[in-house]
């Protein structure tokens, strides 16, 4: 086989049984890994209504064919199972290279069900796997049971770990991937936790054989100097996407103050060119990467004084700054550094605490509450002493670590209006005002509130060459006109459903092969064809650019499904109230609202739903999901 291991490790943690499956070639084929493969898996053996922290859910590890191989960027990951936090598809995206290890060690994913009555670790090496007690890493922090680890058993292993947020089922908590890299969302964390899983450690030294070395390596390597040669990527080089931070508030995309507004007049302070000024002292790159995006973080002294880590990202210094009205740049650093010791996504933590700040500015909440904390807007110390205590679910921060939509649960229908989740995520760092696709993104991704399902970027701050290349044919097909200039202008919703329906396909094929969207959305330089081209030289499998375009949508409808089983519809489509009725204050944004109704319509009738948010039976039959519709009890 080529490309593809062709193998699974499931362990029921129950029985502590180990054991190798064999995936079948048409599953492979027809779903090609990572997401696809994570998808297929969990809808087989999940039937609905199984508690996501109980011992029916089930976690994927899952990775794709051009992991391991030097194709750019091909160092993700992707970890699945049932949501603590939606109750419906969770998913988690991460970097690194323990991916790569995953396939040198012979396997394509790793399955765990069941739960452990006693702490444990996964140790995997080369075809070989054993459960190991983990009461002496258990209580610890991600970087302390990393090192720990590598002590116990040598330098040169892999890491997935929870850290404390996991084992207390925080419902947001993360997985941490060698220390610094988290597969984030979705609060996979927390289903480690509820199966007493301390850890999976890898250690391969295998290879993987694609099919056409020569063919694959040309390509490979052509892809590499494309990659290079882009002109927006020696900016992401140079800086990782903190880049971003002034740029998406000089045009009211950057969500602040519980997403009141979309500009932080203190962007600079936060900046990416702060970071590297004054506390950057080295980059490193995930596996096969020509970005080195992943910038190493110190802060030398004062009351923040800490060893930052890698990989402050974008989303996190908008989570902890802007999003808390925070603009104390050493407070983020720490801040961070704690999400990833204990083991927390950046996202919800700044979504629950702006969500209180705001209803205590209100008055909604009081010291009777929050067991006498003042919840001011801004306050680095109180931002840091939420973190912890959420992490450890201590006092008011038990309540907090259920995430935003049950705190809204329990303060009531006046609270709600101030919910800025979708299907129980909170709203990352992009106010869908300022840019009306990543508000229909929002509204339609699998996982709840994400920007990544989609990745639309073309339209953020203007690629329309290839806007031109990517849509222009599609959109004279459907609508008899180009799709310039309206399909450059964020704030347009023409033409954003077609846009955010091809990204969410491209996308589930990305997250699928399993590599780095910075390689195929932003900057556009890898699209369809390329990786159709891609697939076949290295699995021998003739793909075509059409081919491709199908899975991506199986992949994307299966998913869907997944949350349609699970009691979702139509309904949960939706946007907070703020984005589609409360105008933009200020910026060059302002007075713009998210005219959902008019792209869901039309973005529905392109994937083929009906009014309800169900797919019809015609698309399901060409997407070759007769199964899946048979089960959502479709005619």
């Amino acid at each position: 086989m080529h490309g593809w291991k062709g193998k699974i490790l499931r362990i029921d943690l129950s029985s502590s049984e180990i054991k190798e499956e064999r995936v079948r070639d048409e599953i492979l084929r027809e779903y090609i890994g990572g997401n696809g493969l994570a998808a297929r898996i969990l809808w087989d053996e999940l039937k609905g209504g199984e508690d996501p922290l109980g011992p029916d859910n089930k976690l994927v590890f899952a990775t794709g064919p051009l992991n391991g191989t030097i194709w750019p960027s091909s160092g993700r990951l992707k970890v699945a199972a049932k949501s603590p936090l939606s109750n419906g598809w969770g998913e988690g995206n991460v970097g690194g290279h323990l991916a790569p290890h995953i396939k040198y060690a012979g396997y394509d994913a790793i399955l765990f069900e069941g739960a452990s009555e006693k702490p444990v670790y996964l140790y995997v090496r080369d075809g070989e796997a054993d459960l190991r007690d983990a009461k002496d890493i258990w209580g610890k922090d991600t970087w302390e049971c990393h090192a720990l680890l590598e002590k116990e058993l040598g330098k040169g292993i892999h890491t997935a770990l929870i850290g404390q947020a996991g084992e207390n089922l925080v419902r947001f908590a993360a997985i941490m991937v060698d220390k610094y890299a988290a597969a984030a969302r979705s609060g996979l964390g927390a289903v480690m936790g509820s199966k007493k899983l301390k850890a999976l450690v890898v250690r391969g030294t295998g290879d993987v054989n694609v099919y056409n070395q020569e063919g694959f390596y040309k390509l490979a390597v052509d892809a590499h100097k494309k990659l290079l040669a882009h002109e927006f990527s020696w900016s992401l080089i140079e800086y990782g996407t903190p880049l971003l931070v002034e740029i998406m508030s000089s045009i009211g995309r950057f969500p602040t103050k519980n997403c009141q507004q979309g500009v932080f007049p203190y962007a600079l302070d936060i900046s990416g060119d702060v970071l590297k000024k004054k506390y950057r002292i080295r980059e490193e790159s995930c596996f096969s990467c020509p970005f080195r995006c992943k910038k190493y973080h110190v802060v030398k002294e004062g009351r923040w004084k800490c060893d930052g880590g890698l990989g402050l990202e974008y989303e996190s210094i908008h989570a902890l700054g802007s999003r808390v009205w925070n603009r104390d740049m050493e407070s983020i650093i720490y801040a961070n550094s704690l999400c990833n010791k204990y083991g927390m996504d950046t996202d919800d933590i700044g979504g629950v605490i702006g969500f209180v700040m705001e209803l205590w500015e209100k008055g909604i909440i009081t010291k009777k509450d929050t067991g006498g904390m003042e919840l001011e807007w801004g306050n680095p110390e109180l931002i840091v002493e939420l973190v912890r205590k959420i992490a450890f679910r201590e006092g008011f921060g038990n309540l907090l670590a259920e995430g935003t939509h049950r705190v809204a649960e329990r303060f009531g229908p006046e609270a709600r209006k101030y919910e800025m989740t979708v299907k129980g995520l909170d709203i990352p760092a992009q106010d869908g005002r300022a840019q009306k696709s990543m508000g229909l993104s929002h509204a339609t991704a699998n996982r709840g509130a994400d920007h990544l399902t989609s990745a639309e970027f073309l339209s953020e701050v203007g690629f329309p060459d290839a806007i031109v290349e990517r849509f222009e044919s599609r959109a004279q097909e459907l609508y008899g006109r180009s799709i310039l200039p309206e399909g450059a202008d964020r704030l347009s919703p023409k033409f954003k459903p077609l846009m955010v329906f091809d990204s969410e396909n491209l996308s589930a094929v990305v997250d699928s092969l399993v590599i780095c969207k910075f390689t195929t959305h932003w900057p556009p330089v890898i699209y369809f064809e390329e990786i159709a081209e891609a697939l076949t030289l290295a699995t021998g499998i003739n793909y075509t650019e059409g081919d491709i375009r199908l899975i991506g949508e199986r992949i994307f409808m299966l998913e869907r499904a997944f949350n349609l089983r699970e009691g979702f519809s139509a309904k949960d489509d939706r946007l907070p109230e703020r984005f589609l009725k409360e105008p933009a204050p200020t910026g060059p944004c302002k007075g713009q609202v998210v005219e959902l109704e008019e792209m869901l319509k039309e973005y529905y009738g392109l994937r083929g739903l009906d009014e309800r948010g169900y797919p019809n039976m015609d698309r399901m039959r060409k997407l070759g999901l007769e199964d899946v519709a048979k089960e959502l009890g479709l005619e």
